[in-house]
């Protein structure tokens, strides 16, 4: 199995790159994201063990763009931040597994392995729609009845969330984890004030609002019936 391992502290690259060279595997070893990326980005490896924190770019970013570019070589995140929020965050940016410093080296070495027997995934897709809305995730644009829409960067990850759980209710909670990466009330309005600016946008003239509110719920994108 060909491993890509992407960390910067030299011990723990070490460390890992022997281990798992032992074990059977060729690894290569980048130690800062840019670099990370440019080899990832030939989709050669069976696996990737990515540090989070890297130089250059962090693994968050690296394992963003791969993912954005169609790459869907099995990643897993090795790293110190292993907080929930931590390891929520890292799976959504398109980690398949996460696991945290201090680690047993067998236990890496299993999951290494059980990541590589996954059969493979399809593409994600870079083209969200429902109904006559448009969002094209590689050329971050957006579009209603063909007419592009501006969106500022929050009001674009908002749309992209609710797209990506288009016919679901979505709380209050769960946009603040995942548009604003809160993990606590603000006790603000912010949710609301920035639903109602991308219901603004969204809106054409004799067209039917694709943004609902399920009162006391939250808000849910869905297809006219």
């Amino acid at each position: 199995m060909k491993i890509l391992l992407v960390e910067d502290d030299p011990e723990t690259a070490a460390f890992v790159k022997r281990g798992l060279t032992e074990a059977g595997h060729i690894v290569d070893h980048a130690a800062d994201g840019r670099d990370g990326l440019f080899l990832a980005s030939d989709a050669t490896y069976d696996v990737l063990v990515v540090d989070r924190m890297l130089p250059q770019l962090d693994g968050l970013g690296m394992l963003r763009a791969l993912r954005a570019a169609g790459i869907r070589t099995p990643a897993l995140f090795l790293t110190a931040r292993a907080g929930v929020g931590d390891r929520v965050e890292g799976l959504e940016a398109g980690a398949d597994d996460y696991l945290g410093k201090p680690f047993a080296f067998a236990e890496l070495l299993a999951r290494v392995n059980a990541l590589a027997r996954r059969p493979p995934l399809a593409a994600a897709p870079t083209l969200l729609k429902v109904a006559d809305l448009e969002m094209d995730l590689l050329k971050r644009s957006v579009s209603r009845g063909g007419q592009r829409i501006d969106l500022q960067p929050r009001e674009f990850r908002l749309l992209e969330f609710l797209l990506r759980r288009a016919g679901e209710v979505v709380t209050r909670t769960m946009l603040l984890e995942g548009v604003w990466d809160f993990h606590f009330d603000p006790k603000t309005s912010v949710v609301e004030t920035h639903i109602s600016r991308l219901r603004a946008k969204l809106e054409q003239p004799g067209a039917p609002a694709l943004i609902h509110t399920s009162r006391g719920a939250g808000y849910c994108l869905r297809a006219p019936d």
